[in-house]
């Protein structure tokens, strides 16, 4: 590993960056999840100091790590790996390839996963760690430090000397006026499509159809115990210019056939105000851009919810957790949602012609087996979709744990807090087959270009936009 204290280790000319996140099973696909691996390497394309930024999106690509040893020979400057809460496994492996093929090459990582516990990091024989603040401010940091330009590291540690120095200040929260919006051309987005065909596999995505995610806002003020949004993105909330976001629509539209758009936001009718101008401004439009989002059923009301009806929305997702009245105990007073609450919602929504879909925790502190099973059947009894998923305590994720302990936190197995019986009557409300399938896609137009190519090969999704 080079010191990067040394002034000869630096490297003079513009550099050559690789942003990939490494192959890996899934446990869960969110698309929007993987958006951060682009946003970066837009972000990094400003930079006068760079020359050229490849963006691979190996883990959806299904790559061979024959392949991701071919891209690591190209001789990088700078290597940016994504990390994520279940994609550790592919982690070591490719710092391993990357010393041996590229050795002068630096190493930075960024991701849920090191925002929530960085120093789990500092195992690998890497150079940097971004350990707070949005993705893009902090690799943009490491990358100056390593063409030699003069600055700061915040949020960002480094490994110098042989010992890790952390942030000596907090990372930076970007204002979204200079958030560069990733380029459609290097997102695999016909792979994402396959990975959401099955419903049976509670995916975000709508089964059938091609999805443009557009990452609307950032940070959330609600503090969910179990959500790192908030330490991650800050408790302020910051949200795109709605003229900017429907520019992106419509030139995304153009440029390729999508069929939906997944509105990216924590909570995304936090800002009402700016969701029914949004919302007019698509109406405006013929409302031929159908959408989903996500939010919570405090921040929604019946005439909210028929506005988005008219500006193209299909679904909304809402944080319900559960109905457990013990097990709401645990979640902020915001999110405890009464059932003649949730009842009101899911009757708006069906007005509307709004598929509702429900995140439903299974297993959460203070909650019964009893109160999970009668959460699921409220919401099937209303007629909305049950998303379901495991509770996984993430807040208690430690430095020192090996990379099976942390795999497990993978919001599909128990980790505490439950018994083996209690699991075992859990279980079948997660896994087999679920007779209630989405039919939402039947409500969003096939696009006349929806005869799909074959997916692209490798060196397509890592070439597509990577100029200087």
């Amino acid at each position: 590993m080079q010191d990067l204290s040394r002034p000869d280790s630096i490297s003079s000319a513009r550099l050559r960056v690789l942003v990939i996140w490494p192959p890996h099973v899934p446990s869960y696909f969110n698309a929007g999840h993987h958006l951060g691996l682009f946003e970066v390497g837009a972000y990094l394309r400003q930079m006068r100091e760079v020359a050229e930024v490849k963006c691979v999106d190996a883990g959806a690509l299904n790559l061979t790590w024959k392949h991701v040893g071919d891209l690591l020979f190209e001789q990088f400057d700078v290597i940016a790996i994504m990390n994520e809460f279940d994609a550790l496994e592919g982690f070591g492996r490719i710092v391993r390839y990357a010393r041996a093929l590229s050795p002068g090459t630096r190493i930075v990582t960024f991701g849920r996963l090191s925002s929530q516990v960085p120093g789990l990091f500092e195992r690998y024989d890497i150079d940097a760690i971004v350990h707070s603040g949005d993705y893009e401010a902090g690799v943009e940091a490491f990358v100056r430090r390593v063409a030699g330009t003069p600055g700061d590291l915040p949020g960002v540690a480094v490994q110098e000397g042989g010992a890790w120095v952390q942030p000596t200040q907090p990372g930076v929260f970007l204002d979204p006026q200079t958030w560069v919006l990733p380029d459609i051309r290097e997102i695999p987005y016909d792979a994402y499509m396959r990975l959401y065909l099955s419903d049976q596999n509670k995916f975000c995505g709508i089964p059938e159809r091609l999805e443009l995610v557009l990452p609307v806002a950032r940070g959330c003020p609600l503090q969910c115990e179990y959500c790192d949004v908030p330490a991650r993105e800050g408790l302020r909330e910051r949200r795109l210019p709605v003229d900017r976001a429907v520019r992106y629509i419509e030139d995304s539209f153009a440029a390729a056939p999508f069929e939906y758009i997944a509105m990216y936001a924590p909570t995304f009718t936090l800002n009402k105000k700016w969701v029914h101008q949004l919302c007019e401004q698509l109406t405006a439009r013929g409302s031929r851009y159908p959408w989903k989002c996500t939010t919570t059923s405090h921040h929604l009301d019946k005439d909210l919810i028929a506005a988005m009806a008219r500006a193209g929305c299909v679904r909304i997702s809402i944080g319900l957790e559960t109905l457990d009245p013990m097990a709401r105990k645990s979640l902020p007073g915001l999110k405890q949602t009464e059932e003649e609450r949730f009842d009101l919602v899911a009757q708006w929504c069906r007005d509307a012609g709004v598929e509702l879909n429900c995140f439903v925790i299974l297993g959460m502190p203070g909650g019964s087996v009893e109160g999970s099973k009668h959460t699921v059947e409220r919401v099937r009894e209303n007629g909305a979709r049950v998303r379901p998923t495991i509770y996984t305590p993430f807040h208690l994720l430690r430095a020192e744990m090996d990379e099976q302990e942390v795999q497990a936190y993978n919001r599909q197995i128990f980790v505490d807090g439950v018994s083996p019986d209690e699991a075992a009557d859990l279980y079948p409300l997660y896994f087999g087959k679920d007779p209630r399938l989405t039919r939402v896609m039947e409500r969003i137009p096939k696009s006349p270009a929806a005869a799909r190519q074959p997916a692209p090969e490798a060196e397509a999704g890592a070439q597509a936009g990577a100029g200087g």
